[in-house]
């Protein structure tokens, strides 16, 4: 069975249905308590890296290019991801991310790469 893993603005109210709520930014997002967050855990590692953060600058233009680049850096650190494979095992998964834009942002990323790996680990 494929991995329940949602995308989620942290800025959103927290639902009992999100199951493990993880926010995957490096820098924690302005105006959030870490009370009202309700978060499961924050997971910096599987963030983009600064530098690729600073590069992409939510630059739509910048997107498909963003996307590849995070792409290598998890393929470069998996590791970091198995905190968040063990969470799926439970139930639902919920990345949250705080920025603005909710179709170019790197959740969505490491949501499609985080599926298409369990998938390929489960087999068929």
């Amino acid at each position: 069975m494929p991995a329940d893993i949602r995308v989620k603005r942290i800025y959103e109210p927290a639902h009992a249905d999100d199951g493990a709520r993880v926010l995957v930014d490096r820098l924690w997002p302005r105006g959030v308590r870490k009370e009202a967050a309700a978060l499961t855990r924050w997971h910096r590692a599987a963030a983009p890296s600064a530098a690729l953060r600073r590069w992409f600058g939510h630059d739509p233009a910048r997107w498909e290019a963003f996307c590849a680049r995070y792409r290598a850096e998890l393929d470069a650190n998996t590791d970091a991801l198995t905190p968040l494979r063990e969470l799926t095992d439970t139930g639902p998964l919920t990345l949250l991310y705080g920025a603005r834009d909710d179709v170019h942002n790197h959740a969505i990323v490491l949501a499609e790469y985080l599926r298409e790996h369990m998938e390929t680990e489960e087999g068929p």
